[in-house]
């Protein structure tokens, strides 16, 4: 069944295992703290809630999953969002990405396309206690830019190109973190970051499988 030191304890060796790849031996603690405080089983479905703490992705029905928690650990280190930054998520899912970067920021702005979706999850991150997340129900391919610029944004599911209104949204000095390729297998983690002149320089870290990011593009 296992538990959540054992979760961390299996993030901290694939991170080690693929530091060649990523540039990155070790995780940043705070991050492992905050992954510590929030508690996966909640945010998977009964039938699946003996595997909740194992290193693995998880169904959560609609053709979604929930991460597999070394990519959620991964994925959030690589925007290094700092307490006051202002943070997208594009892809609420389960709502468990956006309960660990709610551990780390003040607020956080969220996303979802699939409405039943996005309503299950806000009832549970509410009743987890989170209070300070905004939710929308829309295509995240196009961010919120009501509420731009983000100093983060987050994608949880696989773009085929970088989506040019995210790239928008991104504040000078902010970093973009999300999965792009056009086949399931055949996707790639990409960390583009932006200067303070607005020039942008992106990364490509590891292989990835995630779902694909659905809506009009």
């Amino acid at each position: 069944m296992g538990d959540i030191e054992g979760m961390l304890n299996d993030i901290r060796a694939e991170a080690n295992y693929v530091c060649r790849m990523t540039g990155r031996t070790s995780l940043d603690d705070h991050i492992l703290a905050a992954m510590s405080r929030v508690p996966r089983r909640h945010f998977v479905s009964k039938t699946f809630r003996s595997h909740a703490y194992e290193n693995s992705p998880l169904p959560i029905g609609r053709g979604q999953t929930i991460s597999q928690p070394f990519i959620v650990a991964l994925m959030t280190d690589l925007a290094a969002p700092k307490r006051s930054d202002k943070v997208l998520e594009v892809g609420t899912g389960s709502g468990y990405q956006a309960a660990v970067l709610a551990e780390l920021v003040e607020h956080l702005y969220t996303i979802e396309i699939i409405p039943e979706l996005a309503q299950e999850s806000r009832e549970r991150l509410e009743e987890e206690g989170y209070s300070n997340i905004s939710y929308s129900v829309g295509d995240g391919y196009y961010g919120w830019p009501d509420q731009a610029p983000f100093d983060a944004i987050l994608v949880t599911a696989a773009a085929e190109e970088i989506p040019p209104p995210l790239i928008e949204q991104l504040a000078p000095g902010g970093r973009l973190v999300l999965p792009v390729g056009k086949r399931l297998f055949s996707q790639d983690l990409i960390l583009l970051e932006k200067d303070q002149a607005g020039l942008t320089h992106s990364s490509c870290l590891l292989p990835v499988t995630f779902v694909p990011l659905t809506g009009s593009r």
